[in-house]
């Protein structure tokens, strides 16, 4: 049984910080620098947990009023293909709504695209390289 939750505790925050580091540093290369960066110390963290386990993280932060910024989605290669990421995206997106915010951008790696159009995001934004990684900007208005 997986169980989504908020990050509550320091714990958990280092747990949700390895699976980014093996996702996005081990797996895509991403420079550690990069990976971990000053909006982790304010941002609304996410994990997925299995019996105990972390496999799969998640970040969200306030970029202006009423809109929300998600960030480091990414789930353990084991997990993947379970819908691990629409389930920690409906509880990033319900916790914005229960914030009064209006909106939610994104910016996904290109090969994710259809994934967050799924979800009803909209490209908004040509594709540029973050991390050396094509990724195109994503928004969506929620209620």
């Amino acid at each position: 049984m997986f169980e989504v939750k908020i990050v509550d505790n320091e714990k958990e925050l280092e747990l949700a910080f390895a699976v980014r580091k093996k996702v996005f540093v081990e797996e895509q290369g991403v420079p550690e620098h990069l990976e971990l960066d000053e909006h982790d110390a304010t941002a609304i963290h996410f994990i997925v947990n299995d019996e105990g386990k972390t496999i799969a993280a998640a970040r969200l932060r306030e970029i202006e009023s009423q809109v929300g910024k998600v960030e480091r989605v990414c789930v353990l290669k084991p997990y993947r293909g379970k819908k691990l990421g629409l389930l920690i995206m409906k509880k990033v997106e319900d916790f914005a709504i229960s914030e009064g915010w209006k909106k939610l951008k994104l910016n996904a790696q290109s090969y994710a695209i259809p994934f967050y159009e799924k979800l009803n995001f909209e490209v908004t934004s040509p594709e540029f390289l973050d991390a050396g990684i094509p990724h195109r900007a994503m928004e969506k208005i929620i209620k």
